[in-house]
């Protein structure tokens, strides 16, 4: 008789145990999406850092040059060279780039802007900013 009140009480077990494995599993492949995000927003903070830096080395070579590009020029010259890389894809999308230089300063501020639009994100304006001082040779 003692049998026969526990039937069915092993599948109540494996059910209850089924549901914590499966909402473990999803949680941890939510996890493993953060992760790839998170992944791929330090990727392209990488290519705008290196995209900055090379503006900085640019404006190097302007200063070591005869005739001088104004800022705009530099600006458009080292847009246009981000803009499409060798295999004809754009390097980050929606590339902008704003170089300022405040007058009587040898402070260059470079900005470069791009929307994150991986992942479901609606075209979410990211941003990095580079302030540089470069001194003239004496």
């Amino acid at each position: 008789m003692n049998k026969r009140k526990q039937n069915g009480f092993s599948l109540i077990e494996i059910m209850v145990t089924s549901f914590i494995v499966a909402f473990g599993l999803v949680g941890m492949a939510a996890l493993q999406l953060k992760s790839l995000q998170a992944a791929h927003s330090a990727y392209q903070r990488s290519v705008a850092s290196v995209i900055a830096l090379d503006v900085v080395e640019r404006l190097w070579a302007n200063m070591a040059m005869d005739t001088p590009l104004s800022d705009a020029e530099l600006r458009e010259q080292s847009l246009a060279h981000w803009q499409q890389t060798t295999n004809n894809r754009q390097s980050l999308p929606g590339l902008g780039l704003t170089l300022n230089h405040p007058l009587g300063t040898n402070t260059y501020v470079i900005t470069v802007d791009w929307s994150e639009s991986r992942f479901g994100a609606n075209d979410v304006p990211s941003q990095f900013v580079y302030s540089v001082d470069l001194y003239p040779n004496s």
